[in-house]
């Protein structure tokens, strides 16, 4: 009898790659899902050499798209980050990179229809519940892939993908400062705990003697970094409402430090146990929300520009990344916008 075969396509969506699935082509059940998919990307080994993840946490993960019923969206996103030596599948996040993606995977599969030149996607994105409009490229009456937009971290250039994420704060925390406070102090380090989109833990890169400007495998190497981190990491879950995180993706642990490009903020992240090669679409507008903040860890790094919308750079190991806030008349900030772009790779049928 021949293997199941699963519908699947590969997309690069930002910095990230994920195998993108139909939601009625997977199992109903949550761990018949897990299992199929961690099957399909490959484990325990870290190479995932007997299956399609790219063995690393950018290229581990699975988006999984369906019909909607609610008005205000077209498709209904998930995101599943897997970890092949675990053998775990994570649903506790959004991923700002992979949800690029999700536009081109709608408009290729006749989900959402294309309505002129360009295109809105509207997603719900089923890790939190928020909602963000794709503006996609779409003359002629079909999906433009071919640009001029260059994002660090991606060679060359295609055509643009523009997020507006709508009322995000507080996606996965339940509050844009779980903790209540714009500064807290954790085993003798000031951190600030911030969810606009992602938890994300922010904290200075000089009170663990470093620079913040070493490279992602220097800084993967220092053991004894990573281990005061995931200490840090464990003692936040509970304050940040995540419970336990040991097995949990979440929170993001970042490392901030004075810009080097005229930036907002130099950063360093953790997901959460590796350090990015840049940083996070969701984690970008998490660090630069924290920026912003008075009395934040990231507060005062950088020149914060004046007025609404601000468009601000958020510096990684690989570039930088811009992100426009949008502010009320309280100066809070309601929505947050990003640039990426996305592709489509493959297409074609996987073998579990």
């Amino acid at each position: 009898m021949p293997p199941p075969r699963v519908p699947c396509c590969l997309i690069r969506g930002g910095t990230s790659r994920a195998a993108f699935f139909l939601q009625d082509d997977l199992p109903a059940g949550e761990a018949a899902r897990n299992r199929l998919l961690v099957r399909i990307l490959g484990g325990p080994d870290a190479l995932q050499v007997d299956g399609i993840g790219g063995g690393h946490p950018l290229t581990s993960k699975v988006a999984v798209v369906g019909q909607t019923a609610d008005g205000e969206a077209d498709v209904d996103y998930l995101f599943l980050q897997v970890d092949p030596r675990k053998q775990t599948v994570s649903s506790v996040q959004n991923c700002g990179n992979i949800l690029a993606g999700v536009g081109v995977y709608a408009i290729h599969k006749g989900m959402a229809p294309i309505t002129g030149k360009e295109t809105v996607v509207r997603v719900r994105m089923l890790n939190s519940g928020g909602l963000c409009h794709l503006l996609m490229q779409t003359p002629d009456g079909s999906l433009q892939v071919e640009g001029d937009t260059a994002i660090d971290g991606v060679p060359g250039t295609a055509a643009p993908v523009v997020c507006s994420y709508q009322n995000i704060a507080g996606s996965a925390c339940g509050a844009l400062l779980p903790t209540g406070n714009a500064l807290d102090v954790v085993e003798g380090v000031e951190v600030t705990c911030v969810d606009n989109g992602m938890p994300v833990v922010v904290l200075r890169a000089a009170d663990f003697g470093l620079t913040g400007l070493e490279s992602p495998e220097e800084l993967d190497a220092d053991a004894a970094l990573k281990t005061r981190l995931e200490a840090l990491r464990l003692a936040l879950g509970p304050r940040m409402n995540l419970g336990d995180v040991t097995a949990k993706s979440v929170p993001k642990m970042c490392l901030v430090s004075p810009p080097q490009q005229d930036g907002l903020v130099m950063t360093r992240t953790f997901i959460p146990h590796v350090c990015h090669k840049a940083i996070g679409v969701l984690g970008a507008v998490s660090v630069a929300t924290a920026c912003l903040l008075p009395g934040a860890v990231a507060a005062d790094i950088g020149s914060v520009p004046a007025g609404s919308p601000k468009t601000v750079a958020v510096e990684h190991p690989s570039g930088v990344f811009g992100v426009r806030l949008e502010l009320n008349e309280a100066n809070q900030v309601q929505a947050a916008g990003v640039v990426r772009t996305a592709r489509l790779l493959f297409e074609g049928e996987a073998f579990p």
